[in-house]
């Protein structure tokens, strides 16, 4: 095989930049969905299921003829509310959380078109409104979390490097007396791989800080930029929530029992190297049973669902972003509406004032370039997409 073949395929390339898109557009159109469903009363599990049921179906829809070209959930749906962090999703047989009036509610999904992910979270409270804001606490994790985020992206750039933003994001936290979630990982997305090599870490302790690499920026690169901020101290605690998502490893074994065997082949065959919900087999007992000896000889990881301490609520905000040659493109996520969260702290350093203040990006972007885009991605999420033109912002 030649080194060309052998190339991870970046977005110098229009059509990998498309994909990307195209995902994006069907992450956030789902994500609009589910958000518009957190209501006094929801359950859960119930916009968890359809998160998933949803993206399966509107990415069955795109590269139709294509019928070797991967497609689907790059990141199960979750839904943890006020105290828990992340990766709360519930099997049929595990306690559901049903929503309440004031809940802080986090969203966090994504699907992949060929391998290229698109992903994202968003932070909703239930029963605000510009006429009845988020106040106190919540409004100050809401506000930290969101304006980190957009640090970020503007850091997210060639001649800026990963703890600039790891820094930037504590300074944001603590001006709303808030603390970024210890040790979260912001990854690198590749093809096929969602934790790729370079990482962002938030708020190291000082072993993870001795131990975590720096890297920098480099054009062509994509992130998926997470942060979680917390009004409590920011340390997640593995508490009596069962774990449902996993995803495989590089690791070979050869598995004793049957039932592992069987449910390896299975999520081998079907989800590839992207994190899976147990929920989404057949038989759960079965993958249930499966999933230990996967585990125990580390053939699939766990995504631990993490709490904080009871009472403090954590806010959280990821998007999806392509390092282009004109700044950064953020493609995912929906838009933060501030007249809705009110709190009685704000930024005063003002270097950071100046960098929220500033231009995402270098310089507009060709107009018919990017209509062109936008019909396209429109065009192949409708299921028109062997007909597309393969026009691409740059």
């Amino acid at each position: 095989m030649s080194d060309a073949e052998n190339e991870v395929p970046t977005i110098a390339t229009d059509l990998v930049v498309t994909k990307y898109k195209m995902a994006a557009e069907i992450t956030n159109k789902v994500l609009k969905e589910l958000v518009e469903g957190c209501v006094v009363g929801a359950s859960v599990r119930d916009l968890c299921m359809k998160g998933d049921a949803r993206m399966t179906e509107e990415t069955a829809k795109c590269y139709k003829k294509a019928k070797k070209l991967l497609k689907g959930i790059a990141f199960p749906t979750c839904i943890s509310v006020n105290n828990t962090i992340c990766h709360f999703s519930p099997l049929m047989s595990e306690p559901d959380v049903v929503m309440a009036d004031g809940d802080v509610v986090k969203i966090d999904m994504g699907c992949h078109l060929d391998g290229f992910v698109a992903v994202v979270a968003h932070t909703v409270v239930i029963g605000a409104s510009a006429e009845k804001p988020v106040t106190g606490r919540k409004a100050d994790a809401l506000l930290a979390a969101h304006l980190a985020s957009e640090a970020a992206l503007r850091l997210l750039k060639p001649g800026h490097e990963t703890y600039e933003v790891t820094e930037t994001v504590t300074k944001i936290a603590k001006e709303f007396k808030c603390n970024p979630v210890e040790g979260m990982l912001s990854h690198q997305l590749e093809k096929d791989r969602i934790d790729g090599e370079k990482t962002i870490i938030q708020n190291p302790s000082e072993a993870q800080r001795k131990e975590h690499e720096k890297f920098d920026f480099e054009l062509n690169e994509v992130y998926a930029m997470d942060v979680l901020v917390s009004t409590g101290e920011g340390r997640g605690k593995e508490k009596d929530v069962k774990v449902t998502i996993y995803k495989k490893t590089d690791i070979t074994y050869m598995l004793k029992m049957k039932a592992s065997r069987e449910f390896f082949s299975k999520i081998s065959n079907s989800v590839g190297s992207m994190p899976f919900n147990i929920r989404s087999l057949e038989d759960e007992k079965k993958a249930r049973l499966g999933v230990l000896e996967c585990v125990s000889h580390r053939l699939i990881e766990p995504f631990q669902v993490l709490q904080e301490k009871e009472g403090e609520y954590v806010a959280q905000f990821k998007f999806t972003v392509l390092l282009m040659p004109n700044g950064p493109l953020k493609i995912t996520g929906l838009p933060f509406d501030e007249a809705t969260v009110k709190s009685e702290h704000s930024i005063q350093d003002v270097e950071i004032q100046t960098l929220l203040q500033s231009s995402v990006r270098t310089k507009e972007a060709n107009k018919k370039k990017k209509k062109a885009a936008e019909a396209e991605v429109k065009a192949v999420t409708s299921g028109d997409a062997d007909a597309a033109p393969m026009l691409v912002e740059s």
